[in-house]
Parts: C-alpha cells; sequence; structure tokens
C-alpha cells in the first residue's frame, strides 16, 4: 500500500518552493525551484488558462530542462513575476548555456483573483525575486504564495470558500513523487480519499452568470525519477486525473487548468507507477490545500 505524506518534507531532493505572499492584497505567487535542471512536461485542459513558456516543454522541441516553474496570481499580470525569478536565477549563474550566455528556463501559470481583493494588488518582478529568496524544502501550505486569493466551488447558490496552496508526496521505490497545487476553482472540492465533501458545489443550474477565464487549478508534479520528456509530459497528462477526482466538475469552459511535471533523474522508477501516483497526490494536495487554506479570508 502506498504510503501518502503531506506537506513540504516529501519534496524530492533539489527541489524547492519558495512563496511571496500578500495578505492585505489577497494575491501572492509561488516558485517551484529546480536549480540543477530538470525535465519538463505539461498539460493544459481547461478553457481559459494563462500560461508562460509552455510549447517548450512538448516533445520535438529543442529545450529539454527547466528550472523553475511560477504558480501566480495576477491573471495575467501576474506573469511579471517571471521576470523576477530570471534575475534571481542569472545571479546565481543558473541556466541552459547558449554560447557565453546562460539562459535559465522558466515557465508559468496564472491564477485570477483580481476580485478576491485589491483587484491592481499583483505579483511583480520582486514578488517572483522574493519568492526565490525564500525557497525552502519546507515551504507553507494554505493561504499563502498563490493560494492567497484562491476560492473554490463559485458556481452555486453557497457563498465560495478560500481555496488554497497544497503539498502531498508519496513514494514510488526510491523515487519520491509530490504535487504543489492551488485550487482556485469553479467546482467543489471532493476529498477522494475521506469521500467526503471539503466544498461542495449546490445549486448550480448550469446557467449561472460565471466570468470565463476567472478560475482554474493549476500545479506541478516533481519527482526524482528518470524520465525523459515525453514521459514528463504523460505525467503531466495523467495528474489531471487527479484534479478531476478533487474538483468537481473540473476542465471547464470557465478554468484554465494546467499541470506542469519536472523530473530531476536522479533514481530510477517505473514511468506508469509514477504517473498513477501522481494524480492520487494531486488529488490530495488539492484537498490538503482548501483545508488549511483560512476560512476568515473567505
Amino acid at each position: 500500500m502506498t504510503a501518502y505524506e503531506d506537506g513540504a518534507a516529501g519534496l524530492p531532493e533539489g527541489i524547492s518552493v519558495g512563496h511571496w505572499t500578500d495578505l492585505a492584497g489577497r494575491t501572492g505567487c509561488t516558485v517551484i525551484l529546480a536549480p540543477d535542471g530538470a525535465v519538463g512536461g505539461v498539460d493544459v485542459r481547461g478553457g481559459a488558462p494563462g500560461t508562460l513558456g509552455t510549447d517548450a516543454l512538448h516533445a520535438g522541441r529543442v529545450i529539454q530542462e527547466v528550472h523553475a516553474v511560477l504558480l501566480t496570481g495576477g491573471s495575467a499580470f501576474g506573469l511579471a513575476a517571471a521576470a523576477g525569478i530570471l534575475r534571481n536565477l542569472e545571479e546565481r549563474g543558473i541556466g541552459v548555456d547558449f554560447g557565453s550566455v546562460a539562459v535559465p528556463i522558466v515557465v508559468g501559470a496564472v491564477i485570477f483573483d483580481l476580485l478576491a481583493g485589491d483587484p491592481a494588488a499583483r505579483p511583480d518582478r520582486e514578488a517572483g525575486y522574493a519568492a526565490c529568496q525564500a525557497a525552502t524544502g519546507q515551504p507553507g501550505q494554505g493561504t499563502v504564495g498563490a493560494g492567497t486569493g484562491a476560492t473554490v466551488a463559485k458556481a452555486g447558490t453557497t457563498e465560495p470558500r478560500p481555496g488554497g496552496l497544497g503539498i502531498a508526496s508519496a513514494r514510488v521505490g526510491d523515487a519520491t513523487v509530490a504535487a504543489v497545487m492551488v485550487a482556485n476553482s469553479v467546482g467543489g472540492i471532493w476529498d477522494d480519499e475521506r469521500h467526503e465533501w471539503i466544498a461542495p458545489l449546490t445549486g448550480w443550474d448550469r446557467a449561472s452568470a460565471l466570468i470565463p477565464g476567472a478560475n482554474t487549478t493549476i500545479g506541478c508534479v516533481v519527482t526524482d525519477a528518470r524520465l525523459v520528456k515525453e514521459q514528463a509530459n504523460r505525467v503531466a497528462t495523467v495528474a489531471h486525473d487527479g484534479i478531476a477526482r478533487a474538483v468537481r466538475p473540473a476542465h471547464t469552459l470557465y478554468d484554465g487548468d494546467t499541470m506542469f511535471c519536472l523530473a530531476t533523474g536522479a533514481v530510477t522508477a517505473p514511468a506508469d507507477a509514477v504517473e498513477a501516483v501522481a494524480a492520487d497526490v494531486v488529488a490530495r494536495a488539492i484537498a490538503v490545500g482548501v483545508r488549511a487554506a483560512s476560512p476568515s479570508l473567505g
């Protein structure tokens, strides 16, 4: 039986996570750092995504490794935080060598939280840099970083509940598979292990006055398993099964659901087992993050 662990204690070696949090403005950003480089993959399923650098992760592209994943609030404005991540990595000499220049590879995705607090409060270059400086193997969960302004269950007759950022992990032989997830969904949140609602979606008649693009669930599966690029993309694809288990409904036209995968390649593990466990830890991380979110900010 697979043993699961909540929180950041199970992050693979070589991976760190940092947050920048603006509680007053109800926004923030989170960076997942792989300074030694990690094979990257991505799968975008929602109908209203906001992303950065995803094309480079597809099979057949030149770029093979990623150094950072940005998960951010602020909608498209929040992608400005990537500039701070680039500056931080450049100062540390991290990147892909192109002649005499090392270029850090940073990819990312956004959630729409502009109506959760101050719509003028958005992660920027300084926020991205600060998140890198705060990166640790023991980051916080709940109402932190990109989860600060997240809300869920927004299409029903009850008031939306705070979303949040959650982390969960498990072992696959000698490998670790972990998920860092931000839930900001139209759908309600179901705990797939306890078989109970955390944030039920009630009274949705499918004709609710929703704002397209104003929601999304985003995240990243990180592992120290050795994967090639095609396999990392497969992990990102299967990880969406975890979103579908925890977010109901998921992948709607109003959501921009996006999953990344980073694989550092330190150990050998069966790729199919990594895929299966990835879906499990994604569902668990979503539940953990929503449970940990501060109800006072709902």
